[in-house]
């Protein structure tokens, strides 16, 4: 039978470097009005708000070789999950699961994810913040 290739999964940027993420994460140049400014922690953000029109996703930080990454978290400073002072280290949850965003009007690069639950599917994004990117050790196996 016949089959369609997606283009923008073929051309999908696998990020694996802390240095490619800073890149994407210092394009963004003025203020914007779209609905993400106040998710500096994990936020949920549903379908119904997420601005689809404007925003184009720019990359992945999931590696294509792992099929169940970790859950485990980095945290060396006490932070949690939601804190928006949380680092933000590629190999660790949730950013191991994330796709890199950029909304087309500020270019504010955005991360998003997929949490599921027993009965619910829940969106998640997080503004990515430069100065919050981390080399951090590869999780133990």
């Amino acid at each position: 039978g016949l089959f369609f290739l997606d283009r923008t999964a073929l051309q999908m940027l696998h990020i694996s470097q802390t240095s490619e993420l800073r890149v994407l994460a210092a394009r963004s140049t003025r203020p914007c009005q779209c609905p993400l400014a106040p998710c500096k922690g994990w936020s949920s953000m549903s379908e119904d708000r997420w601005p689809e029109n404007q925003m184009k996703r720019v990359a992945t930080l999931r590696d294509p070789d792992l099929t169940e990454p970790t859950f485990e978290e980095w945290h060396p400073k006490g932070t949690r999950y939601d804190d928006p002072a949380a680092p933000v280290a590629l190999a660790y949850f949730p950013y191991n699961r994330c796709d890199v965003w950029q909304c087309l009007s500020c270019l504010q690069t955005v991360l998003r994810y997929t949490e599921f639950g027993g009965y619910y599917v829940d969106h998640r994004v997080r503004l990515l913040d430069a100065d919050l990117i981390v080399d951090a050790p590869a999780p133990a196996p």
